[in-house]
């Protein structure tokens, strides 16, 4: 989320130095070259046609976050950052905690005094929730960013890193693509876990009812899947994707600090280069 004026190799140069320290926190340095490296970068197809603005500034307010979706996931962003953080006043009990525009303002103040959204304009965080609403409930949108990711999931490759909602596009790509040779899924900072809004709209469809409702594994038995969430992280809510996605998956907690979201600080811990390098081992 929120990528949409960087680019493959802006990407690159900022993940790949803290990759490489992962995995020497695992005792794996120099197992990866950057050149094997590839991005699956989609962030320019949430970038208004014509967007000339140096800066990327947005001019979203609160009056832009839309009903349904885009409130519903702005109040669990509200209720899990209030979890997370003593400061953040909680929200209200009840479902309809942001069904008018002054809920809305509420959330957004709650979000603006949190230590995850601290450093965040309010409206990066409306072009967030708009970007998820996208994916996940726009077909072609859907098919244009999965497309992206799946032209760099070539025969030779091996493990596939994921942060945010690129670990939604990720784990349906790679159900997409029966027979793939991909041996560790890592995902990081993911809200796969979130049932009503992100799970229940996944493609392909979980199968099952109530508890027992699970999503469908993506790859065959070689493949591991690793989820790393932070404590912190207001996006990765669900901390263990294993009631989703059965005991096979690896799910643990780990401390990002402030930055509790952000990609490098998840590619450096040792626990990310240790499932990076499993899967090339």
């Amino acid at each position: 989320m929120g990528q949409q004026v960087q680019g493959e190799d802006r990407l690159r140069s900022v993940w790949w130095p803290a990759l490489s320290d992962g995995l020497r926190r695992a005792g794996a340095e120099g197992l990866v070259a950057e050149a094997d490296v590839a991005v699956g970068f989609y962030g320019d197809l949430f970038r208004p046609p014509g967007q000339m603005l140096a800066t990327g500034d947005l001019p979203y307010t609160a009056r832009d976050v839309e009903d349904g979706f885009e409130r519903e996931l702005l109040a669990t962003w509200w209720r899990s950052a209030a979890e997370a953080d003593p400061e953040v006043v909680p929200p209200d009990a009840g479902d309809t905690l942001v069904a008018t525009p002054q809920s809305v303002q509420a959330a957004l103040r709650a979000l603006s005094g949190s230590q995850f959204f601290a450093n965040v304009a309010l409206r990066y965080v409306v072009a967030d929730l708009k970007q998820v609403r996208a994916y996940l409930t726009e077909q072609r949108t859907r098919e244009q960013v999965r497309a992206r990711v799946t032209a760099r999931i070539r025969p030779e490759t091996r493990v596939v890193v994921a942060h945010s909602l690129g670990s939604v596009v990720a784990y349906e790509a790679l159900c997409a693509l029966p027979g793939h040779g991909v041996r560790a899924l890592v995902t990081i900072g993911s809200p796969l876990g979130i049932r009503n809004l992100v799970v229940d709209r996944l493609q392909p469809s979980p199968t099952g009812t109530g508890r027992e409702r699970r999503g469908a594994w993506p790859g065959g038995d070689g493949l591991t899947w690793t989820n790393l969430a932070a404590s912190g992280d207001v996006v990765a809510l669900v901390k263990d994707l294993r009631p989703l996605f059965g005991e096979r998956l690896r799910s643990a907690t780990l401390s990002n600090g402030v930055h509790a979201h952000d990609a490098t600080s998840y590619l450096t811990d040792a626990l990310c280069g240790k499932a990076i390098a499993e899967g090339l081992a």
